[in-house]
């Protein structure tokens, strides 16, 4: 979302301005033109050849210089802008621009835009708890702009509470946030994401290679694109979506069955992209199994775990339902009789052996079948770029009902 964006980041005086060199390199690794503003009281704590470096562009600081050729500076850069962020937003930068005050490039720059401004707060517990600025940050936010709230933790001043600037990945996501478009408002969508594990002993486990990253991807687009979001998830390694989703932990099948049939009502939307164990150990051990060192073999007798697909597809009335089909071989094929098997509206097929795509990649390359045997082939793409194309498709098949709807009556 912010390939070829114009980028304007305007840094303050806060000990935090030191971490928003990785911020500048965050951006123009996402393909944006980032541009960079400093206050006086910011060049004391980074130097402009940092961010000059970092961005590629030349950093304003000067409240009479030029953008380019004979172009006012603040006016031309306001006019070339796409979004603002204002990081870190000290109290100082907070109460001049709610006030009106406008004495320096970045407060004269803010007069004269028209484009979103993000306020990304960092400063001292008691400053931030200060009637004065929250009554700023208030004034400010009736006028449109928007803030993020502070990280609590150890703060440079020694002290520990609410203040600390929030990462840079939950920056990055905000930004991406402003700028998608929010198609899915009305939408409530559960999501199901990552591995099951069923225990043959205390130790040991059956389970498999998901990571979890599809679903993920998908929960955390969808919260983008205005949804709302009930992320269920198998035990992974990812760090939790940032933003208002809730995020339900479980382990086994049978957990993330119950789970499920506790929250599907409330859903217009499922999208199951969980990798759920097809069985599970008849009996578990208590005790660990000890190696026996007379023994070359051991049996374990399995029973089946509930397919959790199978019992939506029953009872899912006229909420859209997607599943994934993760496949070795006659791709298409086994997808297609899973989709009819179940009572899908769409299916999201890919070939897991396929090098660098699925499971634990940050790639996807997938088919997506509709109920009726239309498919879209989808060249590889990022998990991001492949859960929009899904949530796109299910936009489709849900204008498609609504159609069919509206013709029967």
């Amino acid at each position: 979302m912010l390939k070829n964006k114009e980028i304007v980041v305007g840094i303050t005086g806060g000990i935090a301005a030191y971490k928003t060199a990785e911020l500048v390199r965050a951006f123009t690794r996402k393909g944006a033109n980032v541009h960079v503003v400093m206050t006086k009281n910011a060049m004391e704590f980074v130097t402009p050849l940092t961010f000059q470096t970092l961005s590629g562009n030349p950093v304003i600081h000067n409240s009479f210089e030029l953008f380019t050729g004979s172009k006012i500076g603040h006016i031309a850069l306001a006019d070339v802008a796409d979004q603002v962020v204002i990081v870190p937003a000290t109290a100082n930068i907070i109460g001049k621009i709610a006030n009106g005050i406008a004495d320096d490039f970045l407060t004269t720059m803010i007069m004269a835009i028209t484009v979103p401004v993000l306020f990304v707060p960092s400063m001292n517990t008691k400053m931030w708890e200060s009637t004065i600025v929250q009554r700023n940050i208030e004034k400010l936010k009736d006028n449109g702009y928007q803030f993020m709230e502070p990280g609590s933790g150890d703060l440079a001043c020694g002290t520990s509470g609410k203040g600390r600037l929030p990462t840079i990945e939950e920056i990055v996501e905000r930004m991406e946030d402003i700028f998608t478009e929010k198609d899915l408002m009305n939408e409530r969508i559960l999501v199901t994401a990552g591995p099951t594990m069923e225990f043959v002993d205390p130790v040991r486990c059956i389970t498999n290679r998901s990571s979890g990253k599809m679903g993920y991807a998908i929960a955390k687009i969808a919260k983008r694109r205005g949804a709302e979001v009930t992320l269920i998830t198998g035990k992974t390694y990812i760090e939790s979506p940032h933003g208002d989703i809730q995020v339900i932990e479980v382990t086994t099948a049978v957990e993330m069955r119950d789970a499920v049939i506790d929250h599907y009502r409330r859903s217009t939307i499922i999208i199951k992209a969980a990798a759920v164990a097809d069985f599970k150990c008849k009996a578990e051990n208590c005790q660990k199994i000890k190696k026996q060192c007379n023994v070359d073999s051991m049996t374990l007798e399995l029973e089946k775990n509930p397919d959790i697909l199978e019992e939506l597809g029953r009872i899912k009335e006229n909420r859209i339902l997607v599943g994934f089909a993760a496949e070795t071989d006659n791709v298409l094929e086994h997808a297609v009789d899973k989709l009819k098997r179940k009572n899908l509206d769409l299916i999201v097929a890919n070939n897991v052996a396929q090098e660098g795509i699925g499971f634990g990649s940050d790639n996807n390359e997938v088919s997506i079948i509709d109920k009726t045997g239309g498919v879209r082939h989808v060249p590889r793409l990022s998990k991001d770029e492949i859960a929009h194309v899904i949530l796109d498709a299910v936009k489709k098949a849900m204008k498609k009902r609504k159609k069919k709807e509206e013709d029967w009556y």
